[in-house]
This record gives structure tokens, C-alpha cells and sequence, in this order.
């Protein structure tokens, strides 16, 4: 298996135009804005309007408050096959290229690559993700914020702040199936045996993260399908950036792609091949610079 994960695994990730220097705008420059929002999106045409609604009501509000508070939304179209990329640009009609841009990917990467190429093109001095179905209440990213201050000083400015539905498990495990919780508890076990001990969800998406953080994470990441939480956690902790979990409020959404069973599967397979292939030094962490 070892040597399977070994001779199977990518190069270092992606040498594409998302990387370099020089286009703009891109994570290597300075920061010109407080908050980059990246919200990947595939086939989210009836799911999106809510969250953006939401997220955008939230952000305009609290820039009357301070004027000195920034903000740029980046919805990322993960190739698809709907009117995703022709609602999210009613957004920048309404609001303007500047607060609101959209970037189209032709092939569908994974909601990792629709994240990544997002925080490359990011302006924020504070990162987050944020998922397109808006299952997250947008402004508990009042409480994630108190998680990262609370991490203060930052080692090198790096910190990240993680959404979190550990507190609601209990609850959510009474409305599933035998076999769904069966599933659950065992890829929870696999993320704390073999990558991500400290942090009870790695799944939410709602995740902050510094500028330095998220420069050093994505930099390093290499799994684009569902499990990139997990290895964008790996990262951090061998990279000691510290961690906070802080539980948010979360609805079950209508209109997940994820296929129980199969993609469960998949992402076990991968939390295996993320462990094997740093152990046996296929992938390996480089240390990244901000101008």
C-alpha cells in the first residue's frame, strides 16, 4: 500500500498561472482588503442566491458600521453545468466587480482546487471559506474571529479558525441511519488515527485563516475532492500553525453532492494515501514567501 501511495502520488501541486507572481491579484502580494470571501460553487444556481443574499447583507452592514472595514467576495464556478456563473455575476452588477468577482473554472476540480484557486486570487488580510449552500449562518463569522484573536501573537502572522458541528452530533445522529452513523464514526476515526488529532470536525466549511496561513496551507495542498479539509489541517499542524475550533450554527441544506456511501469511500482512501504519501516523502511541505 505504501509503495502504491508512493509511485501513485501527484508532484508538488499545480505549477499553473493560479501560482505565479506577477498576475493579479494574487496571495504573494500585499493584502488591500480586511476580508476575502471564497465560496466554491458547482451546480449551486438555486442554492447560492440564499447564501450570497445572506453573506452580502452581512459584509454591507458592518462596512457602514467601520468604514475601515473591506470585503471582496470570490465565487468560484467549479465548471458547471448550470446558471451558477450567471447568478453569482448578478452580484457584481449589483455590487460591483470590486466587492464581488466570479471565476470559472472549464473542468470541475473538486471543491479543494475551487477553494484554492479562489485564495490564490484572494486581496484579504483574513481568508474565509464559506460554502455556497449557506448551511452556516454567515454571521457566526463573529465567533470564528474571537477564535482567531484568541490564538494571539501569531507564530509568523499564521493562525486559522475553524467552524465547527461537533456540538450538534448528538442530535444529528438521532435523524440518521445505522449505517450512515456507522460511516460517520469510522471516517472520524480515520482523520484522528491517521492525520488531524486536535480538531473534532474537519468537514465544516466554514474556515478562517491569516493571509500567512493560507498562503503556506495552499501552497502545499494537493487533494482537490471532498478530503482537502483534512490534509489542509495535516499541513497546519506539522507547519505548527496554531488551531481554534469554535462551534457555529448549522442547518442541513437540501442539494448535497455528496453521495453517502461512495464518497465516503473515497475520502477514506484518501485520508490513507495523505498519511502514506508524507510518511514515505512523496509530498513534502515548502516553506512559502510573502512579498
Amino acid at each position: 500500500v505504501c509503495a502504491i501511495a508512493h509511485v501513485t502520488a501527484k508532484t508538488m501541486p499545480h505549477k499553473d498561472a493560479e501560482c505565479r507572481k506577477g498576475s493579479a491579484p494574487n496571495i504573494h502580494d500585499p493584502a488591500t482588503r480586511e476580508l476575502s470571501v471564497v465560496v466554491p460553487s458547482y451546480n449551486e444556481e438555486n442554492r447560492l442566491p440564499l447564501m450570497m443574499d445572506e453573506a452580502l447583507e452581512y459584509l454591507e452592514k458592518r462596512q457602514k458600521q467601520d468604514s475601515s472595514f473591506t470585503y471582496e467576495v470570490i465565487v468560484v464556478n467549479d465548471g458547471s453545468k448550470d446558471q451558477t456563473a450567471k447568478v453569482a455575476k448578478e452580484y457584481c452588477k449589483k455590487y460591483g466587480s470590486d466587492k464581488v468577482r466570479v471565476i470559472s473554472l472549464e473542468k470541475n476540480r473538486g471543491k479543494g482546487g475551487a477553494v484554492r484557486t479562489g485564495v490564490f486570487s484572494s486581496r484579504g488580510k483574513k481568508i474565509l471559506m464559506a460554502d455556497a449552500d449557506g448551511a452556516t449562518k454567515f454571521a457566526d463569522i463573529e465567533k470564528v474571529e474571537e477564535g482567531l484573536k484568541s490564538l494571539q501573537p501569531w507564530p509568523k502572522g499564521m493562525a486559522i479558525s475553524c467552524g465547527s458541528r461537533a456540538h450538534l452530533e448528538k442530535d444529528s445522529i438521532a435523524k440518521r441511519s445505522y449505517f450512515r452513523t456507522f460511516l460517520m464514526y469510522g471516517f472520524h476515526f480515520l482523520v484522528w488515527f491517521l492525520c488531524v488529532k486536535e480538531i473534532r470536525d474537519t468537514q465544516c466549511g466554514f474556515k478562517l485563516l491569516t493571509r500567512e496561513a493560507a498562503l503556506q496551507t495552499f501552497s502545499n495542498l494537493h487533494i482537490e475532492r471532498w478530503a482537502f479539509d483534512v490534509e489542509l489541517l495535516y499541513i497546519a499542524q506539522c507547519l505548527k500553525i496554531p488551531i481554534a475550533e469554535v462551534a457555529v450554527n448549522w442547518t442541513e441544506i437540501e442539494g448535497s453532492k455528496l453521495v453517502p456511501f461512495w464518497s465516503w469511500l473515497q475520502m477514506g482512501r484518501d485520508l490513507l494515501f495523505i498519511r502514506l504519501r508524507y510518511m514515505t516523502g512523496a509530498w513534502k511541505l515548502e516553506a512559502k514567501k510573502c512579498n
